[in-house]
């Protein structure tokens, strides 16, 4: 059968950051171990990670091994033949890119204080189409961390621009903290973080993020705190452009913790159910319409639910078959996949968990 209407097995990695021991737990890789560049899984990616190394300039993007037998990146794959396998639909919206990223962070210690920009703002400030909406869905927590995980998200009532940089340019990273909710998180809980809303995901979190296709991110700390390497790195980025960058891509709008949890955590929306189990919106357009993502809670057997746009899938726990028209593949807990937009009698049986991911312009249809 055509390898453009079945589902494609992606290639686990690892990227960056200091953590990736529970990533390995999922996955089932033993020994599961923290490294200083394994805290980040960059899954069923066509985007490069900003200012790749020299020695690989793909840095960031996903290998995927294809029903044929190949390996290649997942964007040479496409580029094969990209209608067939995106969709005229897809690719109005979104071109020969999926139009959203997804990864598994894996906070060993708290990320850096950070935001990312809004559309408008990326646009004027890099010229990039998009900026870097994003959203976290915990899936894990470590039990030896100092204390509960937690996440920083959004300001405090009452911050205004002044506050942030007044703290901004002393480089005061605890101040900065101290304006902004910190939130000890659940399993199960989902997070958006709009454009311009300051956030650090807290030590011992396990989530997966779901976001615009950027890799835009800016930090706490002013251009003066910034490294000589860095800068010489950078040498078109002077200190007025640096710090205007960053501080005004922050949106000051804070509020109490209550409303801050009512703008920001999620609750599950239910699609369809039965006796087979269901599925649930976890970030949907009640948060934002550049990307979406459901979980699918399996028992038995079921369609898959299509949207005539390509999907990203990761098995979470459990294991089944998925099977089409004229195939099948065994899958388990720690698989991550790709699925072209059309893949016909498309469906899948077992006990399992998956996440299900879905670029902008994508609608899940109701069905509950």
């Amino acid at each position: 059968m055509n390898i453009c209407h079945q589902p494609w097995t992606l290639v686990p990695n690892h990227i960056r950051g200091k953590g990736g021991r529970e990533i390995d737990k999922l996955r089932g890789v033993t020994p599961a171990l923290d490294t200083d560049s394994g805290s980040e899984a960059w899954i069923g990616s066509v985007t490069r990670v900003g200012n790749p190394p020299p020695e690989a300039p793909n840095y960031g993007c996903s290998e995927v091994v294809l029903p044929d037998g190949r390996r290649e990146f997942l964007f040479e794959a496409i580029a094969e033949n990209p209608q067939e396998i995106l969709g005229q639909t897809h690719m109005r919206k979104n071109g020969q890119g999926l139009g959203m990223l997804i990864k598994y962070l894996d906070a060993q210690a708290q990320y850096g204080l950070q935001c990312h920009p809004t559309r408008p703002w990326a646009k004027k400030m890099w010229n990039s189409p998009y900026g870097k909406e994003e959203s976290w869905y915990v899936i894990g927590t470590r039990d030896d961390t100092a204390e509960p995980a937690y996440i920083l998200l959004g300001f405090k009532e009452g911050v205004t621009r002044e506050m942030w940089e007044e703290a901004y340019f002393r480089d005061d990273l605890a101040a900065l903290e101290n304006l902004c909710h910190k939130i000890q998180v659940q399993v199960g809980e989902a997070y958006f973080v709009g454009g311009g809303c300051p956030h650090a995901l807290g030590e011992g979190c396990l989530v997966v993020e779901v976001q615009e296709p950027a890799d835009i991110t800016l930090g706490a700390h002013p251009y003066s705190a910034m490294p000589a390497a860095w800068r010489q790195k950078n040498p078109d980025v002077p200190a007025g452009l640096y710090d205007e960058r960053l501080l005004g891509a922050y949106v000051y709008d804070g509020c109490s913790y209550e409303e801050n949890l009512r703008r920001w955590r999620a609750p599950r929306v239910t699609v369809r159910k039965g006796g087979w189990g269901s599925e649930e919106i976890l970030i949907g357009p009640a948060q934002t319409k550049f990307f979406s993502f459901t979980e699918l809670n399996l028992a038995g057997e079921t369609e898959m639910l299509r949207t005539g746009f390509p999907q990203v899938a990761m098995v979470l726990s459990g294991q089944g078959e998925l099977f089409w028209e004229g195939g099948s593949l065994p899958v388990r807990q720690g698989m991550e996949l790709f699925f072209p937009y059309d893949i016909p009698n498309f469906g899948v049986r077992g006990e399992l968990r998956m996440v299900l991911c879905n670029p902008e312009g994508a609608e899940i249809p109701m069905q509950a």
